[in-house]
């Protein structure tokens, strides 16, 4: 995946793969869960892809998903990877290194 241009400020943005499978309570609480913690700590400066493993499973393979929501932060950055429904904010900021 390659990086898009920097956001206004010269901060570059935060991209990042949510694996779901369907819209299950889970998938659904990890997206909303990402979406606050973004809109909170990195307004304008992420973007959120999702991928549905049900209808791409080659995905889970190439990124050898084993457990369903994941989230990969691609970049900036050293890639990190979360399991969950992310409602832990604390822990999400942490392991995504985040700074607040």
């Amino acid at each position: 995946m390659q990086n898009s241009p920097n956001s206004p400020g010269g901060t570059e943005k935060y991209h990042f793969m949510l694996f779901v499978s369907g819209m299950s309570v889970k998938s659904v609480n990890a997206l909303e869960n990402l979406r606050r913690i973004c809109d909170k700590h990195l307004p304008g400066q992420f973007e959120i892809q999702i991928i549905d493993i049900s209808k791409e499973k080659d995905q889970a393979v190439k990124y050898q998903i084993i457990a369903i929501p994941t989230l990969i932060k691609t970049a900036p950055n050293h890639p990190r990877t979360i399991l969950g429904d992310l409602s832990d904010t604390e822990k999400v900021l942490k392991i995504l290194d985040i700074n607040v």
